[in-house]
């Protein structure tokens, strides 16, 4: 990383440098958030089918 930091800095290319860390840190962040809406979807897909096998099993008692 030192390598292309010196690269862009002898070059007086500072403002793209800082143009790709920004994007970078963008799609981490945004990748991240992904993520978790990836394992909430899951959770609550569990919760959806336990709440299913509930009335099932339960829900044709008078």
């Amino acid at each position: 990383m030192d390598t292309l930091i010196t690269a862009f800095a002898a070059r007086a290319d500072l403002a793209h440098l800082a143009l790709l860390m920004w994007a970078l840190g963008a799609s981490a962040l945004a990748a991240g958030a992904v993520r978790e809406l990836a394992r909430a979807v899951r959770r609550f897909d569990d919760f959806v089918r336990e709440i299913a096998r509930f009335n099932a099993q339960f829900g044709d008692e008078p």
